[in-house]
């Protein structure tokens, strides 16, 4: 007879999670605030603005147009990652949109030609802290069977702990709380087992609330101005896009890195820290582990 042990080994893979690939969507179209419809008529006082499209119209077009985008971001993510979708077992999708049912994950299955009993999970109203939050139900998902997991919204990530080419990063540990503590107190906690004490010593995935808050973690930690470059050019480059803007935030660390030179995808160092902040406040601490770069 095989034991419940037995049957439980089998169903694991051996390895640390890791994220293997990054693949970026945004929409075509910009828009200044200053025309956005609904709820910013009264705060940017254009009521007069009875043209634009109404909150139901942009649901509407949320249901169409964020699959779409999923499906462009996975895409990427897939062609870097190298292995066949056959190969993919679990979908994991967020966003800060209305619900809607089926959700975007059932139709991203149905865009992207995954198999129809693909495990899926699907995350509404996360808030930005969502970013975080999809990785570590990946590593738990990663760690704990023997296939990759896809993670698309607007960015696509495939995760796994299988040994391959091409990694860009590991996921140490994930550290999901709502704060009551000092950001410094929660840094410690997660990198002094690891002997890690300077926090430039460690590259930085910091989800952009706005400059304000950079400047502030900036300040409390004594970070070097380099240490936030990725995130304030994620900043600059698509403003704060929810949920998914530390993903775009890692897509430019490991990406810089390799233009640059440096040993790792970390920006040359080893560890790193991404920190997902939402409401409540919540926070989302994952440690990271970079890869180096040949």
């Amino acid at each position: 007879m095989v034991t419940v042990d037995e049957v439980r080994k089998a169903q694991r893979l051996e390895g640390t999670a890791t994220i293997m690939a990054i693949g970026t969507a945004n929409p075509p179209n910009v828009y200044d605030q200053s025309s956005y419809p609904d709820t910013y008529f009264r705060m940017t006082n254009t009521e007069h603005m009875t043209q634009a499209p109404s909150l139901d119209t942009r649901q509407d077009m949320a249901a169409t147009l964020i699959p779409e985008l999923g499906k462009e971001a996975a895409t990427k993510a897939i062609e870097e990652w190298g292995q066949p979708k056959s190969k993919i077992t679990h979908l994991i999708c967020c966003s800060t949109m209305g619900g809607f049912i089926p959700g975007y994950d059932y139709q991203i299955v149905q865009l992207l030609g995954l198999d129809l009993s693909i495990n899926r999970v699907m995350l509404y109203q996360q808030g930005c802290n969502g970013g975080g939050t999809v990785l570590r139900i990946a590593k738990d998902l990663a760690e704990n069977n023997k296939a990759p997991t896809l993670v698309p919204n607007s960015v696509g990530a495939i995760c796994g702990s299988i040994r391959e080419h091409g990694l860009t990063f590991h996921i140490g540990k994930e550290v999901p709380d709502l704060i009551s503590n000092h950001i410094e107190k929660r840094l410690i906690e997660v990198f002094h087992p690891l002997g890690i004490t300077d926090w430039n010593s460690i590259f930085w995935a910091a989800h952009p609330g706005g400059p304000a808050i950079l400047d502030q973690v900036e300040a409390k930690l004594g970070l070097q101005p380099e240490k936030l470059r990725a995130t304030r050019h994620v900043l600059a480059e698509y403003g704060n896009m929810s949920s998914v803007t530390v993903l775009f935030i890692l897509d430019e660390v490991r990406k810089k890195s390799t233009e640059d030179g440096l040993k790792t995808t970390g920006e040359g160092s080893e560890w790193g820290v991404l920190f997902g902040f939402g409401p409540g406040l919540t926070i989302e601490t994952l440690v990271l582990h970079s890869v180096s770069i040949a």
